[in-house]
């Protein structure tokens, strides 16, 4: 019976493994002009009294797709992002590894991927997050996610909330 199980797993595992592989994901476009959406978001981010959020990543990177589908699949962490940031995701890959933008930003591939980082409405890169530190098993804990959005909203550091 115990080989059973084992085998079954296995063989799930094998199934998944392949799925993975024949699964397109485009959360981030190897052609985009990064400068461009990056200062295309400030300019949101003004208007809306919000924050820039940018995912640093690419297609190739499975914590980048855990990352993404963890911000949309869970209410509160996409409540929180829609209310205090305009998310970005900026590549970086073999087609289009973005390294002229990512120098402006303080090299910020150094965590591994993805890796984000908050600019304020002036364009002002404000925190750069490892995201390795939001893991837990082998996925994203969305109390630590959750943690580091409230960290760094625009509420969180207006200094008139420390007067």
């Amino acid at each position: 019976m115990k080989r059973i199980i084992i085998t079954m797993v296995l063989v799930a595992q094998i199934g998944l493994l392949f799925g993975q592989q024949t699964n397109k994901v485009s959360i981030y476009n190897p052609q985009a002009d990064a400068q461009a959406d990056i200062k295309a978001a400030i300019t949101q981010a003004v208007s809306e009294h919000k924050h820039v959020l940018i995912q640093v990543g690419g297609n190739w990177c499975k914590w980048c797709i855990k990352m993404d589908q963890l911000f949309h699949s869970i209410p509160t962490v996409d409540s929180l992002l829609k209310a205090d940031y305009i998310l970005l995701h900026v590549n970086y890959s073999k087609e289009n590894k973005n390294l002229a933008v990512l120098q402006t930003l303080g090299f910020p591939q150094r965590f591994g991927f993805p890796v984000m980082l908050i600019l304020d409405q002036t364009g002002k890169r404000i925190h750069t997050q490892d995201t390795g530190l939001l893991e837990s098993g082998e996925g994203y804990d969305a109390i630590k996610v959750i943690g580091f959005l409230k960290s760094w909203s625009p509420k969180a550091i207006d200094p008139k909330n420390y007067e």
